[in-house]
C-alpha cells in the first residue's frame, strides 16, 4: 500500500535505536524526509546512515538534541522549523517504590514523558493546521491502560500526556491535523533484554529463566517486533489514517485482560 506521505518531513525522536528507530525507519521506506533525533551523536550517525539504505529511502538528516530540553528543542528546530510529522518517544523512568521518589525524581518523568512531547506539539501544531495537514504520534505505554504497580512515574507522566492529547486532538483535526498515542507492550529491544538482565541478577535466575517466563505468560507466546510498532505507526501518519484521531493504539499481543 502507499501510503501517501512521499516527501513529507518527519521529526522522529528516540531514533537511534528500538522502537523509535523503527519508526523512522518505516517512514523513510515511504519516501519520507525524515529528521531523527537523539542525545548521544555517534549511534544516531550510524542509525542515519541505515535508513539512507533502505530501499526507496526518502533524505535523512539528524539533529543531537535532548528534547526533554529547551535548548535540545531549539537546535532542532532552528535546523529544521517545519514538519508535516512528529513522532514523539522517550524511555521510560526507572521502576520503584513511590515512596523513594522524591519531587526532582517525579519532575525528570514529568519533563521527559509529558511536557517535552507537549513542547514539540506546540512547537509545530500550528503550521500543521495552517498548512492543512499534519500527524503527531506518541509512543507511550500500554501501562498507561493497563497499570503496573512499580512503574508510578511512567503512568502519571504518561497519563498526563494521554489526557492532554485527548482534549486538543478534537481542536486539530477539522483541519486535517490527528494527534494519536501508540501504547506498545512488550517488544523485543535491547532495553527489554537490559530489563531481563537486571531482573534475572535481582532474582538469581538466568536471563533465559526470566525471559521464559515471561513468555510463557504472554497471550500470544512471543514478543512484538519493533518493525511491527514501525509500520503501525507510519500508517498512522499515513494519508489513509485521517479518520483515526484522539486514540489510544494497544499494540500488546493481546496482553490486556479486558473488553474495551
Amino acid at each position: 500500500m502507499d501510503l501517501g506521505i512521499k516527501d513529507r518531513k518527519a521529526l522522529v525522536c528516540g531514533a537511534s535505536a528500538g522502537l523509535g528507530h523503527a519508526c523512522a525507519a518505516a517512514l523513510a521506506a515511504e519516501g519520507v524526509h525524515v529528521v531523527i533525533v537523539a542525545r548521544t551523536e555517534a549511534p544516531l550517525l550510524a542509525a542515519a546512515q541505515r535508513l539512507r539504505a533502505l530501499p526507496g529511502a526518502g533524505p535523512v538528516d539528524s539533529v543531537a538534541a535532548d528534547v526533554t530540553t529547551a535548548e535540545g528543542r531549539a537546535r532542532i528546530l532552528a535546523a529544521h522549523p517545519d514538519f508535516d510529522i512528529v513522532v514523539t518517544n522517550a524511555g521510560g523512568p526507572p521502576p520503584g517504590d513511590f515512596r523513594q521518589w522524591d519531587q526532582a525524581t517525579w519532575y525528570r518523568a514529568i519533563d521527559a514523558n509529558m511536557l517535552a512531547p507537549i513542547e514539540l506539539i506546540k512547537a509545530t501544531v500550528d503550521g500543521m493546521m495552517a498548512r492543512g495537514w499534519g500527524r503527531i504520534v506518541n509512543i507511550t505505554s500500554s501501562a498507561v491502560k493497563s497499570p503496573v504497580d512499580g512503574l508510578g512515574l511512567s503512568i502519571g507522566a504518561r497519563s498526563g500526556l494521554t489526557g492532554f492529547v485527548a482534549g486538543l486532538a478534537r481542536s486539530t483535526v477539522a483541519r486535517g491535523v490527528t494527534i494519536n498515542n501508540l501504547l506498545p507492550g512488550t517488544f523485543d529491544t535491547a532495553r527489554l533484554a537490559g530489563n531481563f538482565a537486571a531482573q534475572a541478577q535481582r532474582d538469581g535466575h538466568t536471563v533465559e529463566q526470566v525471559r521464559a517466563a515471561r513468555l510463557a505468560k504472554h497471550p500470544a507466546r512471543r514478543f512484538g517486533t519493533p518493525d511491527e510498532l514501525g509500520r503501525t505507526c507510519a500508517f498512522l501518519c499515513s494519508a489513509h489514517a485521517g479518520y483515526i484521531n484522539a486514540q489510544n493504539i494497544l499494540l500488546d499481543g493481546g496482553s490486556f485482560p479486558g473488553v474495551f
